[in-house]
Order: C-alpha cells, then structure tokens, then sequence
C-alpha cells in the first residue's frame, strides 16, 4: 500500500490542562489526552522508540505510570491486533507531544481517542527529559495526574500518599479467572526469527501472573498446546494435567508478596521443566532459596543488551521489570546464565541439575527486537532433552 493510499487518523485538538505531581515535590502543567480524573501508583520510564499499546496493555505495568522519553508518539495510531492484554493497565501515560497524524493502514482509531475510551489519564506537552532526569536520579519515584485538581500543595501531598508496588502483590489482580485453553491469533505477531514447529506438539501449562499475548502465541509457534491457569492454582493441580512443562509468566508487583507462587514453583522444581519469564523469573529465584530487590528506576526499555553465557552471545532485549534477583544471595543449585551489560545485573540463571531455566527480560518482545526468541524453542528442546534421558 503506497503512502497515498494509508489512512491518516487525525487527533483531536487538547486544550484541557492537566498537571503532574512527583513527590519530591516537582510538578509540572501539561494538556490532557486522555481520561479526565485522576492516576498515580510509581511513575517508570520507557526508552522504546515504538510499542506504546504493548506498553500500555502489558499487565505488568499495573500499579505504575509511563513516561516515553521518545518525543513524539501517536504516530502509528491504534491497531487491535497489537494489544498484549484485553485492556490497558498501566495506570497513566506520560509524553512529551502527541502526533497529531496517525499514519497506518492497520490502524483503527488515534491514541488519544483509545485513552479516553480505556478510561487511561494521560498528559502531554511536559519536559519528559527533566522527568526522567528526576526519576534518573532519586529512584523510583510515586507521582499524580489530575484533570480535576490544580493546586501544587494538595498535588504534591497526593502524590506522597500514593500506592507503592512496594509490598503488593498485584499479579493476583491482573491474572485470569478460570483456566483456558489458548488458541493462536493474529498470525503476523509471531516472531519471525524462529520457524514454526510442525510435528508433534508438547502439552504446557501456563502460570498467568500477567501474561502477555506475545508470550502465549510464542508458546504456540514453538509447538505446545497452551493451558493457561490463575495466579493462585497449587502446583498439584498443576501436575494433575499431566504437562510437559510449566512456564511462569511476566507480572506486575513485588515478587517476595506472591508467597502462594513461590510455594507452587518450589514444588514443582524437580518434577517437570520449568522456563521462567520476568516476574517468573524472579519467583522460581525465591523458590529455590535467592532473594530480591528492588532496583532504583529499574529496567523499562526496547534496547538492553544482555550476554547469554550459554552461546557467548550479546542480544539486544525488551526489558520490563523494577525489581531484580540479587545475585549475591543466589544458593549453590543457582547457576548464571544471563547478564545485563549496562549494570551487570543478573538478567537468568537455570538450575544446576534440574531441567529449570528463567530470564530476567522478554524473549517475546511486543514491543521490541527478537533476538531472544529462541528461548522458546530452548525451553522446547530442554523438555525433550528430559524425556529422552528417562
């Protein structure tokens, strides 16, 4: 389709103020492009340059609110086949300028238009530099947005008494509420860096603690057949499926509150393969004895470089997650796998005799690049491994 032919969504013009409260004090008046009312919870930044609906739909940032330090977003509008959830769950959205052109032809409605009808408060037209620059500096830091109230005082004091993820367990909150068998959809988000299994396929079981769509697809493209069960389901129930294999999915909150998934993963080590992701990650490391931590202004981009220590390769990965697996606590069964280069965190690990393994970031992508996609067809390869050795 030639760009004279691409529909062009136009977006509204915004004259309602809105403002924006840090608790150190900061606040600052933009425009409102989305939801009137008001948001706060921790405020995150994103360096991706694309993905604002995967961002705003993953399940994982429940409890926090965007900042894009890319300046200007909206550009590609909203496409449906884009959303990593069933709605948005990042409480607020932060940027610098809106486009006033969405240009896509997979495009359905402009950002601000699917903002407001998501009941999503946003702002725009604020130095999204200084804020980063603020969040940079002090560490994580609680916030407010509101169309409704303008005063600094009362602003400042509300974004004081703010809800942390501090503590909270949130994937409890964001998971499914039943179990459910997940059946492949929209074909081209799949990640083209692995070929699509064709033969016979492998029975697993998916924890949702926030699972993104991509994850779920990529499972498929891999070749298992995807069950996916709540938050809370006990690793018996778990093991009555017979499965192949179990994954633990990405989530929101603080990993040390979700007692009830540290328990399930910790009975199921040693019984069926295991692969873990971000949240997942973190829980299967407190399964087995290491602790967590949470990080200044943790990890929230498209472009983190991280070096497998199993190929020797540096993959650039799609990271999401403000709290991390502290590497000195790691037990004698924990072996390193995984690293990130800017701060030599410790981005996976597997088990040293069981078939178990996680990752600190996202090999699905959704937004960002698929040099990690393999991972999958490892977690495949790793099961198989398994049978062949009874």
């Amino acid at each position: 389709m030639t760009s004279d032919s691409t529909p062009r969504l136009t977006s509204s013009p915004h004259d309602a103020p809105a403002w924006l409260a840090l608790e150190n004090g900061l606040v600052v008046q933009g425009r409102s492009i989305g939801a009137d009312g008001e948001a706060s919870g921790d405020l995150v930044f994103n360096t991706a340059m694309t993905g604002y609906q995967e961002i705003l739909t993953d399940p994982s940032y429940a409890g926090q609110g965007v900042v894009l330090t890319y300046p200007l977003i909206g550009n590609y509008g909203i496409a449906d086949e884009d959303m990593e959830s069933g709605r948005a769950w990042a409480e607020a959205l932060v940027i610098k300028e809106l486009s006033s052109i969405s240009s896509n032809h997979r495009a359905t409605e402009t950002l601000d238009a699917w903002l407001r009808r998501r009941g999503v408060v946003a702002i725009e037209g604020v130095d999204t530099r200084r804020i980063t620059k603020a969040i940079r500096e002090e560490g994580s830091l609680r916030f407010v947005i509101s169309t409704t109230d303008s005063d600094p005082a009362s602003l400042v004091a509300k974004a004081k008494a703010a809800v942390s993820t501090d503590g909270r367990d949130l994937a409890s909150e964001v998971t499914c509420a039943e179990s459910y068998s997940w059946t492949s959809q929209f074909e081209s988000s799949f990640p083209s860096t692995t070929e699509r299994w064709q033969g016979e396929r492998l029975k697993c079981v998916a924890y949702d603690f926030g699972a993104k769509r991509n994850i779920l697809r990529s499972l498929v493209h891999t070749g298992f057949d995807v069950t996916v069960v709540p938050a809370k389901t006990s690793a018996a129930e778990v093991l009555a499926m017979n499965p192949d294999g179990v994954f633990l999915s990405n989530g929101p909150g603080d990993p040390s509150a979700c007692t009830y998934a540290v328990e399930a993963a910790r009975e199921l080590v040693g019984k069926t393969p295991v692969f873990g992701i971000c949240l997942g990650h973190q829980i299967l490391s407190l399964a087995l004895g290491a602790k967590t931590k949470k990080m200044a202004f943790g990890h929230h981009g498209a472009n983190h470089p991280v070096r497998d220590e199993t190929t020797g390769r540096i993959e650039i990965t799609s990271q999401n997650h403000s709290y991390v697996v502290d590497e000195s606590t790691m037990p004698a069964e924990m072996v390193a796998t995984h690293w990130n280069l800017n701060d030599m965190s410790l981005a996976g690990m597997k088990h040293r005799d069981h078939p178990v393994f996680s990752v600190q970031y996202h090999p699905e992508a959704a937004p960002g690049p698929g040099d990690s996609a393999h991972l999958f067809t490892r977690f495949r390869e790793m099961i198989l491994a398994q049978v062949e050795a009874q």
